[in-house]
């Protein structure tokens, strides 16, 4: 189960990254695409840091 939860840690992570940087780098003139590209990256953000908790809880 660690290693879904891992591959999870990393696939949200990575969301987070791409997703954000659409989202900083999207023209102003189209804000839906900054928006939905910002709630898909803070959709990354909070699996990524759940995740990452629940990996770090389970090694100690």
């Amino acid at each position: 189960m660690r290693k879904v939860i891992a591959v999870a840690c990393v696939v949200s992570w990575s969301g987070f990254w791409a997703f954000g940087y659409l989202a900083l780098s999207a023209r102003i003139e189209d804000p839906q695409q900054m928006v939905t590209a910002g709630l898909l990256a803070f959709a990354g953000f909070l699996t990524g840091m759940f995740t990452y908790m629940r990996l770090s809880r389970d090694m100690v």
